[in-house]
């Protein structure tokens, strides 16, 4: 029987497909078969290697125990088998807006929210910018694969700004290209913490995996799987405690600038993973900037900011049919731009 679940409005979730649940009683005359073996000629409708996958990660209990695929069965147990969805082939099309800057018979260029990730992955099946892709457009390049239709590359689910979109394979691999010959000029602007000393620099250091923890990535210049990665920055605005500073990633390395920024003394604003701090509130920016004409204006619990401060604002390309050196333009997002207009302030009053 396969399970369907609702949402509490009554209609069906569009978030990770429902997997199946069986109950079955092992008759006494398959005794002395494996588990595997048994369910496979029980579910025909699954493959050996799903059975093994879900009795390997405790989706099946024997009599209410975690057994091994090559368990022998003595007959009359109970068996409570509940295996997970299989990942989905591809993003479901959802309508979702989108804020479309350029869009071409080729490409698109898209301006990305923070908040949204950018094509399906365990714990994101729903609301991805694949799935808005794949509603809004007719036609997206396959050749980043079945998930991920029309994505040349990609920015993290907090970082907001300009994304590519390749409309056809031909153009796809043209992109592709220029980003892999480092041709394609990004521009980044983000709100760190401090005042860096020097108006430009370039922080030049290798991004690795880290040692232990899967979802972040290292400064690791002596790791087999580290690669080069180069960033510069320039200073635009500096405020009390805080600045503005425009990146321009050289390479495209995970995590880059949030890494580097931090290398340089100058974590990026509300970066969680690597900025010690995930949101930013009123509360927090007084204690930090000690200014008296933010007392009692705002209530110190107001969210000022709940994402890190990273946004992809320009991006240069070579147009994939017209040879044209193109550029598009994100503009701030509103988030960001609040904090700076309300650091200006906190700059003007000192």
């Amino acid at each position: 029987m396969t399970a369907a679940s609702r949402s509490d409005d009554g209609e069906y979730s569009s978030g990770q497909p429902a997997g199946e649940g069986h109950s079955i009683k092992v008759p006494t005359e398959c005794a002395g078969q494996r588990l595997d073996a048994f369910l496979a000629s029980e579910l025909s409708h699954l493959s050996r290697v799903q059975i093994r996958r879900g009795i390997d990660a405790g989706e099946c209990l024997v009599d209410g125990r975690v057994r091994k695929p090559s368990f022998k069965l003595s007959g009359e147990e109970s068996l409570d088998l509940q295996l997970s969805a299989p990942a989905p082939t591809g993003p479901e099309p959802e309508p979702i807006d989108l804020d479309i800057l350029y869009e071409d018979d080729h490409l698109a260029v898209v301006n990305k929210p923070a908040g949204m990730v950018v094509h399906p992955a365990k714990g994101h099946w729903a609301g991805t910018l694949a799935s808005a892709l794949a509603f809004r457009f007719q036609n997206l390049s396959s050749v980043g694969g079945e998930t991920r239709p029309g994505i040349v590359h990609r920015l993290d689910r907090d970082t907001s700004g300009v994304i590519v979109v390749a409309k056809t394979d031909v153009a796809h691999r043209h992109l592709a290209k220029q980003f892999q010959d480092r041709t394609v000029k990004k521009e980044y602007l983000a709100i760190v913490s401090g005042r860096p000393d020097r108006d430009r620099d370039q922080v030049d250091f290798p991004i690795g995996p880290h040692p232990s923890k899967r979802e972040k990535m290292a400064l690791n210049a002596d790791h087999p799987d580290s690669r080069q990665a180069q960033t510069f920055y320039e200073v635009l605005e500096r405020y009390p405690g805080f600045s503005t500073v425009r990146a321009e990633p050289k390479t495209g390395r995970t995590h880059q600038i949030r890494l580097h920024m931090l290398h340089a003394g100058h974590a990026i604003l509300c970066d969680k993973l690597y900025g010690g701090r995930s949101q930013l509130t009123m509360g927090d920016l007084r204690s930090i900037v000690r200014v008296k004409h933010l007392q009692d204006k705002t209530a110190d619990e107001v969210v000022l900011l709940d994402r890190q401060a990273l946004h992809a604002h320009r991006i240069t390309i070579t147009h994939p049919d017209s040879g044209e050196i193109q550029t598009f333009e994100a503009p701030i997002a509103p988030d960001i731009a609040a904090m700076q207009s309300l650091l200006r302030e906190i700059a003007k009053a000192r």
